[in-house]
């Protein structure tokens, strides 16, 4: 692996950590079906806990995986994947790059 794809790769390291819990991903899966979801919505889904649920998003938004706009008392969680996709699709193009 050259050095550009190397150095993406650690880029993505704390992208592929976060991704690699299974509850992590159902929530993101879960926030990608249904638009935004608050933390009770999200628990009513979930067999975790609503402190459980709030950690996990805490380490999404962490990461720039979803996104949290505040309605009056309420906090809605979105799936945002720009970022993430478009530093896969470097890594990708590195390794592609080093292949041809």
């Amino acid at each position: 692996m050259g050095q550009k794809a190397i150095t993406i790769f650690q880029t993505c390291i704390p992208l592929f950590q976060v991704l690699s819990d299974n509850h992590r991903q159902s929530i993101l899966l879960m926030l990608s079906e249904k638009g935004h979801m608050t933390v009770n919505e999200i628990t009513e889904h979930s067999s975790l806990s609503r402190p459980a649920i709030s950690h996990h998003l805490k380490l999404l938004l962490e990461k720039g995986l979803i996104s949290v706009e505040q309605k009056g008392t309420q906090r809605y969680y979105s799936a945002s994947l720009h970022a993430s996709v478009d530093l896969l699709k470097q890594l990708v193009a590195a390794l592609e790059e080093e292949c041809l």
